[in-house]
């Protein structure tokens, strides 16, 4: 029996918004279409459509360029409006915990449980104790869901899924690699505005974070050092990243060490919450700490980044790629590559197909 069609992936992000449309055939996942429209600053503040007019049109944009007439989308969430808690339960079926979790979530919810729209997943029906199971349990506020799925609904689309970034990355990490049971990883995305973390531990998500900093703090520090319009500072921080150094030679010695000063800051700052979450974790899991980490999002190329993260926390840190085991046709190769790790919300988002229950 064919699987259901896969959703339109749209990724909101702080700094545009990028969809993906991929295909499934019996030679495996395909990328259909691919692209990115940049939204104006200011157009998305602390994960709040700002000007939501703009992020439509973006959208419109994008469906339009490529064509698209697939209409059914699964968009994502994330910030401290969303919140993801790996909770105990007493042992209950599916059906009875539909019924109680409203009831069960209320003691680990800082908001109003009127306020926010709930979902579980039971990822280990056998706890360690007892008569006990574990469940991953988000909350995110309708307010903020709202916003999100009318920006979809006013670009002619129809939302059927609302996932959240980290498990967006997930779902992209399981499809290009495989997840080990046997160790524990993390994922580390760094969008434009926020960083998100997800720790999995044997092949199950354990641990959850949101950090405010992202890939735009290394280019307000790179601007703030050289004295330069956000855009110029946006350009020397593309060019400092390991794929595009050579462009670095087109600038002057002393801006360069500027440049390689701010990006330091900033990936020492971003390292030290990491290493927060990571230490946390640690004293707070039965399970060993990440014997690995995999970066994603538009700064995960930024080598001062990867390097100052393997340094503190003393594990293997890689650039994940969210086109790993996706066939991309020969004339889009060159475009994905320079997308690279900044597709991972979307490719992650375009895995998924209406009721699939996740």
């Amino acid at each position: 029996m064919a699987r259901e069609r896969l959703c339109l992936g749209i990724d909101i992000g702080a700094s545009s918004v990028k969809l993906c449309q991929l295909k499934r055939g019996k030679r495996g996942t395909v990328l259909v279409h691919f692209g990115l429209v940049p939204l104006p600053s200011e157009a998305i503040v602390d994960g709040a459509l700002m000007n939501a007019s703009k992020v439509v049109e973006a959208i419109q944009e994008l469906v339009t360029s490529h064509g698209i007439r697939h209409k059914e989308v699964a968009l994502s969430v994330s910030g401290h409006s969303v919140i993801i808690k790996k909770i105990p339960l007493p042992k209950m079926t599916p059906e009875e915990l539909e019924e109680s979790i409203h009831y069960e979530a209320e003691q680990f919810i800082p908001f109003d449980i009127k306020d926010v729209n709930i979902d579980v997943q039971i990822v280990n029906a056998e706890s360690a104790q007892a008569g006990q199971m574990d469940v991953v349990l988000v909350a995110a506020k309708k307010d903020l869901v709202n916003e999100y799925t009318s920006a979809i609904v006013e670009a002619g689309l129809l939302p059927v899924i609302c996932d959240v970034d980290a498990f967006a990355v997930e779902n992209m990490f399981s499809a290009n690699y495989d997840v080990p049971k046997d160790k524990t990883i993390a994922l580390v995305n760094v969008g434009a505005s926020k960083t998100n973390i997800n720790i999995l531990s044997k092949g199950i998500s354990s641990f959850t974070r949101d950090l405010t900093t992202g890939g735009n703090a290394f280019t307000e520090e790179i601007q703030k050092q050289l004295n330069v319009p956000f855009d110029e500072a946006e350009g020397a921080k593309i060019a400092s990243s390991a794929l595009m150094s050579d462009k670095t030679q087109t600038t002057s010695t002393g801006h360069m060490q500027a440049t390689a000063n701010a990006l330091n800051s900033v990936a020492e700052s971003i390292t030290t919450e990491v290493q927060r979450s990571v230490d946390f974790y640690s004293a707070t899991s039965a399970d060993p700490p990440p014997a690995q980490i995999y970066l994603t999002g538009g700064s995960a190329r930024l080598t001062a980044l990867s390097q100052a993260i393997e340094r503190r926390i003393g594990v293997p840190v890689s650039v994940a790629d969210p086109f790993r085991n996706i066939q991309v046709a020969e004339a889009d190769r060159e475009f994905v590559r320079g997308i690279g790790p900044a597709a991972a919300v979307a490719v992650g988002l375009a895995l998924r197909f209406p009721g699939d229950g996740r």
